[in-house]
């Protein structure tokens, strides 16, 4: 059956989409799994919050043909990571020319996929194409998410563009869940439109919320999951309880 592809989305950026790909990523593998982490973002956010970025190994060579996937990768904190590449606007650019332009990074991973239990993609904050071959390739979504007013509008938007490649190009597409981030409960605002996400999305929405905490922000300063970098922070119990609730959803699903 080979890994499960999460695309973790939000067009919208500043959601926590990167430091959801990457302290998930790194809780699961301190959990026994094996895990590929994909910065396919042009902005490449994660592969300078895990201290890469003066890497010379990145996507934009294996789409290229260059080099191959395997002898791109980099290991941080017993993850494998596929850097990122700000050549990655000019290669989408490119790739809008080629018949099965959507399917181009499910192809890419048909052999890595054998190799690991989850990879995950740090996708583009916009539906561009590279998003779209993100969305294709996965087998799950996971939508990282404030609760603030302007986030909430533009997520029928998303939920939208699931939909629309799900329908279009892939049949398997699943939206695993919607993760609360920078989470802060004294908020009267917090508890208003966490109400109102809960009566309009059938979705599902994680019981774990990644709670403000200072130790996240200050991690990736450090090339560091917050996992590695604060064990005992709020920071890091709320990502590795997101991971356990991950696993055990995947398991229900296993079993269903």
């Amino acid at each position: 059956m080979g890994a499960q592809i999460i695309s973790v989305v939000n067009q919208k950026g500043g959601t926590g989409k990167t430091t959801t790909t990457m302290n998930l990523g790194s809780a699961l593998a301190k959990l026994g799994k094996k895990i590929l982490l994909i910065d396919l973002d042009p902005q490449a956010n994660l592969t300078y919050s895990l201290g890469l970025a003066d890497t010379k190994r990145n996507i934009s060579d294996v789409i290229t043909g260059k080099k191959s996937l395997g002898s791109s990768l980099m290991q941080v904190e017993k993850v494998d990571v596929l850097p990122g590449s700000s050549q990655m606007s000019d290669i989408e650019v490119a790739l809008v020319q080629y018949k099965k332009r959507e399917f181009y990074l499910k192809d890419m991973l048909k052999e890595a996929k054998k190799k690991y239990d989850y990879i995950f993609i740090d996708s583009p904050p916009s539906l561009s194409l590279l998003t779209v071959n993100s969305l294709t390739a996965a087998t799950g979504v996971i939508i990282p998410m404030q609760l603030e007013v302007l986030t909430i509008q533009g997520l029928n938007q998303i939920l939208a563009s699931i939909e629309n490649v799900r329908s279009t190009l892939n049949k398997e597409l699943k939206i695993k869940g919607i993760v609360l981030t920078m989470y802060d409960k004294r908020r009267k605002l917090t508890g208003e439109l966490l109400g109102l996400l809960s009566e309009n999305i059938s979705d599902h929405i994680y019981k774990t919320a990644i709670r403000l905490n200072v130790k996240i922000a200050e991690a990736p300063s450090f090339g560091q999951s917050v996992i590695y970098y604060d064990p005992i922070s709020h920071g890091a119990n709320d990502y590795m309880a997101l991971a356990k609730e991950f696993l055990i959803q995947q398991k229900k699903q296993e079993l269903n």
